[in-house]
């Protein structure tokens, strides 16, 4: 039974994901800030082997390092990441304070080293079957966007981290990016982005937001037999927003 641990797993991504795996009868470990207990009562009811909910700060390394420790004691081990917490900002770079900027990097970018360093030291998969690490990034992360820039080169890196990895840990551990275009969830809405851009998120060609289910699909498929043949990719399910 597959040992799956998800951050982000209070609300959109994050919790579409827990409830995949959880359909899936994964023992599931479900991380965020908050601890997510909502979605961890969802994923008992959706049919999980066995769900552990808890409090974890991404950017704070002694947060990540007893996160380690409460999945050594209760699974002894992973087999599958999907590492879905991140923040976002907009605002004009001249208006941006460096505060703000260390503070998206730190959830985004250091979050993404320190669960991804956690989370891959604690994989025991071989070259007949390798564990999976899941990395949400974003289509921005390909052409970029003005007055988002912290989050754009955050994204960035959370690429550079999955590429040097899937070399790295090739072919024990499979490495890769999901990389969503314009998703329905809280990180689209008022509190996070104009009216404005929510307005050109959906000047795609299926002029349309992605679900969050949408997204917790395709893990589903890496962290399977058919995602067997991919490592060290950004994969994007974003409706056209990028066409590389």
């Amino acid at each position: 039974m597959s040992r799956v641990l998800v951050t982000g797993a209070n609300r959109g991504i994050g919790a579409a994901c827990a409830l995949a795996f959880a359909r899936q009868g994964a023992r599931v470990a479900l991380a965020d800030i908050r601890l997510p207990q909502d979605t961890a009562a969802a994923a008992e009811a959706a049919g999980a082997a066995e769900v552990v909910s808890l409090s974890c700060d991404v950017s704070d390394a002694a947060s990540v390092a007893a996160l380690g420790a409460s999945i050594d004691a209760t699974f002894g081990g992973l087999d599958v990441l999907v590492h879905c917490a991140g923040i976002i900002h907009e605002a004009p770079l001249l208006e941006t304070p460096v505060a703000d900027f260390d503070r998206v990097i730190g959830v985004n970018l250091r979050g993404s080293f320190l669960i991804g360093q956690m989370a891959i030291g604690r994989m025991t998969g071989s070259a007949d079957a390798p564990a999976r690490a899941i990395l949400i990034a974003s289509d921005m992360a390909y052409y970029g966007r003005e007055t988002f820039s912290p989050y754009v080169a955050s994204k960035h890196g959370v690429l550079g981290l999955v590429r040097s990895w899937a070399k790295e840990f090739a072919p024990r551990v499979l490495v890769n990016a999901i990389c969503p275009g314009p998703i329905d969830t809280e990180m689209l809405g008022a509190a996070n982005m104009s009216a404005e851009w929510r307005a050109r998120e959906l000047a795609i060609p299926l002029a349309r937001f992605g679900q969050p289910e949408e997204m917790a699909a395709l893990a589903v498929f890496l962290a399977g037999d058919g995602g067997r043949y991919f490592t060290g990719q950004g994969i994007g399910p974003n409706g056209g927003s990028i066409m590389p």
